[in-house]
């Protein structure tokens, strides 16, 4: 680092960052936006096909009800960590209503500023530096960068399309496990569109109070087109091991707004409460009272949503048909997985050719772990017409 001195003379500083961002580094998605926007900015309109931000609106009554309560005057100070009783209460009926789980308002949930925040807190509340994480290969980037920034070891352990993309439990038994303290899972699974089953959540459980491991499932995508929502938390005894995160912003179209939850055994809940204190604040009141009203949507609201995302899904089929991708038509979730074929290096050579020739911005599947490199994730978060664009511009 250089500074300048009044004389115009100038100095080296020997300042450095802390040793654990050699671990990490910036985002994918934040670097990939960026060179995106610039390609936008010469002129060349590229179609983002990647990223699951979710392009409609909440439900009007769910907006309806923020307007209204922002309107109040005595909304808008420092609100509690644990948030609102409306909003806990929210949560519990809705996993109660949907997931068939009982949790209690008061000491089993935890509202979030998103799940991405959670899984930090999670991580800091239970890992010391050098403990080990068991992380999912694909997976959410997220679960590895959190880990290391944490100072913790890493452990990959495979998810292959040959098992379903489900985890090889022999394969986990032969590990060292002796100083692993979490063990991150996500289903419905992102990336690849693997549907929860009770039988690997009861396999998870199990494993989990075998050997003393905390099993984390992270849970945002079982509202959309899928009609098996499932709950880890649903097999007998899963407090005692599991914490479960769950989210609006894709289930209600509420990326923005930040709202998401945790629920657990009280004691769980309470140490991770220690974290979160001490790092961020309480939420916007007259945004949880509106997540609270959104959590009552009907199945009709949710059954149009799944239409939407079905449309667009046959479109998304013919991209990947198009590419001459192989895919499996039971994936659930906002996005199609599929496998490159054969004469490409890797998905990554194929993403660039996509978008350096055609504009078109498809995520490769590498950024997700080494198991994803001849996969190509597509969002289902673009309306009909760019799908469609998508597709004439990959017929040139």
């Amino acid at each position: 680092m250089i500074q300048t001195l009044n004389n115009n003379t100038t100095v080296a500083l020997d300042i450095k960052p802390a040793n654990r961002l050699n671990n990490v580094s910036e985002y994918y998605f934040s670097a990939k936006l960026r060179e995106i926007a610039e390609m936008n900015a010469n002129g060349k309109n590229v179609l983002n096909l990647g990223i699951g931000n979710p392009d409609l609106p909440p439900s009007a009554e769910t907006i309806k009800t923020l307007c209204n309560e922002a309107q109040k005057p005595n909304v808008h100070g420092y609100q509690s960590y644990v948030g609102i009783p409306e909003l806990r209460e929210g949560f519990a009926k809705w996993y109660k209503r949907w997931y068939n789980v009982e949790l209690n308002p008061i000491t089993e949930i935890q509202p979030l500023i998103g799940s991405k925040e959670g899984i930090l807190h999670i991580t800091l509340a239970f890992v010391n530096p050098g403990d080990s994480i068991l992380v999912p290969n694909p997976g959410y980037p997220t679960y590895q960068s959190v880990s290391r920034l944490a100072e913790a070891n890493v452990i990959s352990y495979d998810l292959v399309e040959e098992n379903d993309w489900q985890p090889d439990f022999e394969a986990l038994e032969k590990m060292d496990l002796s100083n692993v303290k979490l063990m991150w899972t996500n289903y419905p699974n992102m990336p690849t569109g693997t549907n929860a089953t009770k039988e690997l959540f009861e396999k998870l459980v199990a494993f989990g109070k075998k050997h003393g491991i905390v099993i984390c499932n992270d849970n945002p995508y079982s509202f959309i087109l899928n009609k098996n929502k499932m709950s880890i938390l649903s097999v007998d005894g899963a407090k005692d091991i599991c914490i479960e995160l769950n989210s609006m912003s894709k289930s209600h179209n509420m990326a923005g707004w930040r709202m998401a939850m945790l629920a657990s055994n009280a004691q769980f809940i309470k140490w991770i409460l220690n974290v979160k204190s001490n790092v961020d604040s309480g939420m916007y009141k007259p945004m949880m009272t509106a997540a609270a009203e959104a959590l009552k949507n009907s199945d009709k609201w949710h059954d149009e949503m799944n239409k939407v995302y079905a449309n667009r899904r046959e479109l998304a089929y013919r991209i990947m048909d198009k590419l001459e991708c192989k895919y499996d038509k039971n994936q659930v979730g906002m996005f199609i997985w599929a496998k490159i074929p054969n004469k490409w290096k890797d998905a990554g050579e194929l993403a660039d050719k996509i978008l350096y020739e055609n504009n078109v911005f498809i995520t490769p599947g590498f950024i997700f772990g080494s198991n994803g490199e001849r996969y190509l994730r597509i969002s289902l978060c673009s309306p009909e017409s760019m799908l469609e664009e998508a597709l004439r511009r990959l017929d040139v």
